[in-house]
């Protein structure tokens, strides 16, 4: 092997020991292990970040229809409309998930549903024909109180498709129930705190109702503002009306509008046996006696004169 000459600090020429270098084939040892090192801590932060993305709920999740529990809440949506539905189970079908649900975590691969009922139930209802539709896009959330979870749900049907007055009350009666609240004041203040005073307290009233007639009803959630207010009062003001109006209910109205006018009709004073079996009559030419719903009875015609009021005082004075 050729041997290679080097200058000296002093000029002149010394031989140095044959030079043999590392194939070029082999790494260094220190190199493979920085490179590993290297490697690692990479996927370790990788590892990290994907954690804290899916912790913090920036993470999209792909879960099994069956681990997700639609019955972690109590909905606010008593019902959904059956053509918004059916548009929404086209447009799944036609262009997937685009916005994912939100849940918490339950347990090992058990998740409870916080929003997205309605996809939800149409990618369920497409699973049924379709296995393909058998998962859901999800964000992971883990509400520090169960309040957190139900405001989240408000907020999210506030803002899509809006609530009645009455699934907004009912959401608020179920979370006291529940122990969520200590009471209906504080309920309403947490989940409808974007809401006026005068809003919050039109729900209020609608707590009437949902404790009175809750099961009974078949389309609450076409009550509207005015009704509800006026059945809410008419309860609080009459014990025997909740019973009446549930025997009345129980006939099934067909529809919200046949319901509706069971209710009008149950908040229209009825005529008393009195003014069904006495009509108006004519005790004498000119004066014509009404016997009214009240209880009232008044006297009228030409012969309705002061003096006859006098006459007819003495006679009632003389009875006591």
């Amino acid at each position: 092997m050729a041997k290679r000459k080097r200058l000296t600090p002093f000029g002149s020429m010394v031989e140095d020991l044959p030079e043999t270098p590392f194939p070029a084939t082999v790494r260094p040892p220190i190199a493979d292990m920085a490179g590993a090192a290297a490697a690692t801590a990479a996927m370790e932060e990788m590892a990290a970040t994907l954690h804290a993305a899916r912790e913090g709920g920036r993470l999209v999740l792909s879960l099994p229809l069956d681990q997700v529990e639609a019955g972690y809440l109590v909905r606010d949506r008593i019902a959904s409309d059956p053509e918004e539905m059916a548009a929404l189970v086209e447009s799944l079908r036609a262009r997937g998930q685009q916005t994912p649900i939100e849940v918490a975590p339950l347990g090992p691969d058990r998740y409870g549903l916080i929003s997205g009922w309605r996809r939800l139930s149409a990618l369920r209802q497409l699973a049924a024909e379709d296995p393909a539709f058998g998962s859901v896009l999800a964000l992971l959330r883990k509400p520090d109180q169960a309040s957190d979870a139900y405001v989240a749900m408000v907020e999210e049907n506030e803002i899509r498709v809006g609530l009645s007055f009455y699934e907004r009350a009912r959401i608020a009666e179920r979370a006291v129930a529940a122990g969520v609240y200590p009471d209906d004041r504080a309920a309403l203040r947490a989940l409808f705190a974007a809401a006026s005073r005068a809003k919050r307290s039109k729900i209020g009233s609608f707590l009437t109702i949902v404790r009175a007639l809750d099961g009974a009803l078949r389309f609450p959630e076409s009550i509207g503002e005015r009704l509800g207010l006026q059945l809410a009062q008419a309860l609080e003001g009459d014990a025997t009306l909740a019973p009446r109006l549930r025997m009345a209910l129980g006939r099934e109205p067909t529809d919200a509008a046949a319901e509706q006018r069971l209710i009008q009709k149950a908040l229209t004073p009825a005529k008393t046996a009195v003014t069904e079996t006495i009509p108006d009559e004519e005790p004498l030419p000119g004066l014509r006696l009404s016997t009214h719903a009240s209880g009232r009875i008044t006297l009228e015609g030409p012969r309705a004169t002061a003096d006859l009021r006098a006459r007819l005082l003495d006679w009632l004075r003389e009875q006591g």
